[in-house]
């Protein structure tokens, strides 16, 4: 018997709300026949959108309605509707891509998106800018390449990231089959999606009363979910902020099993205490027979308990810290039918970026390339997008997208690695990490002017802002000094800027929380340190502590950590935030 069997019965109301019970997108889902709701006569319509109750549907398809917000005040003015567009993302497991995949995303960016790629900070990629008169094709042309968008947004779990250079032995490559069997799982057995997008075969569940959705229930999780797989000592997938996250346990070069940590995520609200982010706290281990099973009782957990009224406090994390790691635990155990082992103690030395040559555990190589806030274009100083395509189209490397926002082109020869070097500087394409900077560890979320959530500025100014402050390390006599900055225009974390060295959390228009003090292994969160900072004074709020930093630190102790050392309140007392 499955953990959603198990469970079933005796918790389905938890699932299956009632009228007027739950959120007003708890109804929306249940009313939904599995995620169909009228998003196929709607999507035949002739008009620019789709209404409110279909725009939380189609997340569950991989799609967010948005509009270009920098013209609603024009269009407003000219009495004329938004500027709708969408954004489709698509569910690429560890991030493991062919370059017959790569090469479609990039041609749909060209023929119906904005001419842009953005590899998202959990491995997928989106496409933006598309109408809603091309999502059909967008969506089917994605299917017909082996990929797919279920499940890359909406109530259910989502891109299951993994660590993805191809450096080790035959365990590594098992961590990334494990990413793929988990997404598969854990994906939503509706048919709504193959009906809507792939096939076009309508088979209503009127008309199809066995349909179920066998772990989700009608209701779906309360939710998004997230899983990541890191590799031991390596945390690029940033474990502890994922709802599942398992780390690796080898013997020599067999993978054996994995330590399971629950509970992390990084999302909040500002003002409101009672939503905050949180790491994962270690719950059991797992062996390579039961993680699957694991995985899902722990899901089917979150289903029946997750808040399901107010969704700013839906996510897991909320569970597992008010009701405690030692009742969850129980509650998976008593699904499973057995008793859990406990958690091994978990090493993790760094979050590596896998940037630059790199030989592989089969001899071949791979490189690993810096993109800017994973946004794929072609500008006056780099032709990004056409230098990659280029080299993918003519050597045929694997693809793998980085939880950093980069990609590893893999599998290349001994004796293609000066002519593939050679075609992307041709591009203006760097190959060489130290050319990179203070930027080689900085993350955006996009933010404005596409993303409905966003009170403030994130990828479209921190390309400036890590000049100003790599000017200030430069001064300081830190250059080179890894620094990882992450900002978002909101606090729902897209960018994970809580686990930074330096995070910076949009507020409200053109100001930002600072938080210091993440850790390189991505093992703490950072703190607030200064609230409401103008994006202007970031900079000059961040020297007198990065002079703090140059002055007082101990041998090789990072920003992060000495901010840590130190602790916010001293740090308060002796420096100014620039506030005016």
């Amino acid at each position: 018997m499955t953990a959603s069997e198990h469970s079933g019965s005796e918790n389905s109301h938890l699932k299956a709300l009632g009228p007027g019970e739950g959120s007003k997108v708890e109804q929306i889902k249940v009313n939904s026949h599995l995620l169909r709701g009228k998003i196929a006569e709607e999507l035949a319509e002739p008009t620019s959108h789709f209404t409110e109750d279909q725009i939380q549907l189609i997340k569950f398809h991989g799609i967010y309605q948005q509009d270009d917000r920098d013209l609603r005040q024009v269009r407003k003015a000219a009495r004329a509707e938004k500027a709708y567009q969408f954004m489709v993302r698509s569910r690429i497991p560890g991030g493991v891509l062919t370059p017959e995949q790569y090469l479609v995303q990039d041609e749909l960016a060209d023929r119906y998106g904005n001419g842009t790629l953005r590899f998202t900070t959990r491995q997928s990629i989106q496409l933006h800018g598309i109408l809603k008169e091309n999502l059909h094709q967008t969506i089917h042309d994605i299917n017909k390449a082996l990929l797919s968008t279920l499940a890359a947004c909406g109530d259910v779990n989502r891109n299951v990231m993994a660590c993805p250079a191809p450096t080790s032995s035959r365990a590594q490559a098992r961590v990334q089959e494990f990413a793929h069997r988990l997404a598969m799982h854990l994906a939503p057995r509706s048919r709504a999606y193959s009906e809507i997008w792939v096939d076009g075969k309508k088979t209503h569940i009127i008309e199809s009363p066995d349909e179920v959705e066998p772990m989700y229930g009608p209701t779906y999780l309360p939710r998004k979910f997230k899983v990541g797989i890191a590799f031991p000592g390596d945390n690029c997938i940033d474990v502890y902020t994922q709802d599942i996250g398992l780390i690796a346990r080898l013997d020599g070069d067999k993978l054996i099993g994995f330590t399971v940590v629950i509970g992390g995520g990084m999302g909040m609200t500002h003002g409101k205490s009672e939503t905050f982010p949180r790491l994962g706290t270690p719950l059991c281990d797992a062996s390579t027979d039961t993680v699957v099973a694991i995985a899902e009782a722990i899901l089917t957990v979150q289903r029946d308990y997750g808040d399901r009224k107010n969704r700013k406090h839906a996510r897991m994390k909320y569970v597992v810290d008010e009701r405690g790691i030692d009742w969850f635990r129980d509650e998976v155990e008593r699904r499973l039918g057995f008793t859990l082992a406990p958690p091994s103690p978990v090493e993790l030395h760094a979050i590596e970026d896998h940037l630059g040559w790199q030989q592989q555990a089969d001899g071949r190589w791979f490189l690993g390339l810096h993109i800017e806030n994973g946004r794929v274009r072609d500008t006056e100083t780099a032709q990004v997008k056409t230098g990659l395509r280029e080299v993918v189209a003519h050597f045929r490397p694997g693809v793998r997208l980085t939880p950093q926002q980069n990609i590893l082109l893999t599998d290349i020869e001994e004796a293609q690695r000066d002519e593939v070097e050679a075609m992307l500087k041709r591009y203006g394409i760097v190959t060489d990490p130290a050319a990179i900077g203070a930027y080689r560890f900085a993350m955006a979320c996009p933010a404005l002017p596409t993303c409905g959530l966003a009170v403030a500025e994130s990828e479209r100014v921190l390309p400036e802002l890590v000049k100003e402050i790599e000017t200030s390390l430069e001064e300081l006599g830190l250059a080179g000094e890894p620094i990882s900055i992450r900002m978002t225009g909101c606090p729902n974390g897209c960018a994970r800027p809580y686990m930074g060295d330096i995070g910076l959390v949009g507020r409200s228009k053109d100001l930002y929380n600072v938080y210091i003090g993440g850790d390189q292994a991505g093992t703490r969160l950072n703190v607030l340190y200064a609230a409401s900072v103008p994006l202007k004074n970031i900079p000059a709020t961040l020297q007198p502590v990065l002079a703090l930093w140059k002055q007082e630190r101990q041998r090789e102790e990072s920003f992060g950590d000495f901010c840590h050392r130190v602790g916010i309140e001293r740090l308060r007392e002796r420096t100014t935030v620039a506030t005016a």
